[in-house]
């Protein structure tokens, strides 16, 4: 089927498995991400994954994360950098050390049960992020902590991603393997320096020369080639693109059009590039390899579940929150998300991950991420009642 046909199909299935979600009062996002199951070779095979829809899907996590950051609160987040390290230190940490024991229970290597940890390790908030806006909760203590983690988090993955490369001798450069490894963290570091202060300095001086211009919708125009220049940026220093998306928005956060701009690219997003999102992730579960590997499958879910709902709630117990809000956040860094397939499709590529339990891999990670909607509603609906 050619892209705009499926590009018809991928919009009628969120249409439709958004209201199915809301008339049975759970978030849109679950029925749009078990849509991509549904229409993916894992069910009717009407959509594939890759190609175009690959683009689209990253353009709609990058508008995602630009309307989060658009929607951000930056006194809250500098207020709550440490709970946001903590928590995205233990939840890293504690998923790491289950699925390595995981994969040399299942009778992996030591370097395929240590990548597997690393995989399972990764945090993407992307759904959470919708599911926390939908529900108005984004901009208090616990959403401003889940998005400060999930930076932090992603800094992190990669650090470890280096690391593990480096011991495992994936990188072909030998004995410039150490010195390549430091300097792209200083580039990385240097990167998001200029990012705070063009943030700060230039990015809303931009915003307002724009605004001048006679150019229908010149803030959109403007804030549109700021965004993608960040998320572009971002990724050719080694960095997530959600990274720059979302350091974007709180930059246009400071500036008088940042209402415009909230509405202008919700309409964009949410029409087109950010349901492909959604279905994009359904779209890689492989019912068959699943069925081969059957209780392992099982196994990573609890597993990458209550690991990451354990680690998170844990480092924001110890930043000093209260059990609801700790169990909010530990919720809300559940879902695994594009980040983690990233690392596995590394490992797979590089021969760290078991080509055999790829698909189990995959799997497990799609469902911690339709999982992790619901969790997040009950964990709100719980802190609501406690207080």
């Amino acid at each position: 089927m050619k892209f705009l046909g499926m590009l018809v199909v991928i919009l009628i299935a969120t249409l439709i498995g958004g209201q199915l979600s809301a008339r049975l009062r759970l978030p849109a996002v679950v029925g749009e991400l078990l849509a991509g199951i549904v229409i993916g070779p894992g069910i009717f095979n009407l959509v594939q994954p890759g190609g175009i829809i690959k683009v689209f899907s990253d353009i709609g996590v990058i508008f995602l994360m630009f309307l989060a950051g658009l929607d951000s609160d930056i006194k809250t987040l500098k207020k709550l950098f440490r709970p946001s390290v903590l928590v995205a230190a233990f939840g890293m940490i504690v998923p790491i050390i289950i699925a390595y024991i995981t994969g040399i229970l299942f009778n992996f290597s030591q370097v395929e049960s240590l990548f597997l940890g690393l995989t399972f390790s990764a945090t993407s908030v992307s759904i959470s992020v919708a599911v926390l806006q939908e529900m108005g909760r984004l901009e208090g203590k616990e959403g401003m902590t889940i998005l400060g983690a999930a930076v932090a988090d992603d800094l992190l993955s990669i650090l470890l991603l280096s690391i593990v490369s480096g011991l495992t001798g994936v990188s072909e450069q030998g004995s410039s393997m150490e010195k390549n490894f430091i300097i792209s963290l200083l580039v990385q570091a240097a990167f998001l320096i200029l990012l705070v202060l063009l943030s700060i300095y230039v990015i809303p001086r931009l915003i307002s020369l724009s605004q001048r211009l006679t150019l229908p919708v010149s803030e959109t125009f403007v804030a549109m080639i700021i965004v993608v220049l960040a998320s572009w940026a971002a990724e050719e220093v080694g960095l997530s693109n959600v990274i720059g998306a979302f350091f974007a928005g709180l930059a246009l956060n400071r500036t008088s059009a940042q209402k415009i701009l909230k509405k202008n690219f919700t309409v964009i997003g949410y029409s087109s590039f950010i349901p492909v999102f959604f279905v994009s992730i359904g779209l890689d579960m492989s019912i068959r390899g699943i069925l081969h590997d059957f209780i392992l499958f099982i196994v990573l879910i609890i597993g990458g579940v209550l690991s990451k709902l354990v680690g998170a709630s844990l480092g924001a117990k110890i930043a000093g929150f209260s059990n609801s809000s700790s169990l909010l956040v530990g919720t809300g860094m559940v879902s695994r998300g594009e980040m983690a397939l990233v690392v596995a499709q590394i490992g797979l590529t590089n021969h760290l991950l078991a080509p055999a339990a790829y698909s189990t891999v995959i799997g497990a990670i799609i469902m911690t991420t339709v999982i992790s909607p619901f969790l997040l509603k009950w964990s709100i609906i719980k802190m609501d009642k406690d207080r």
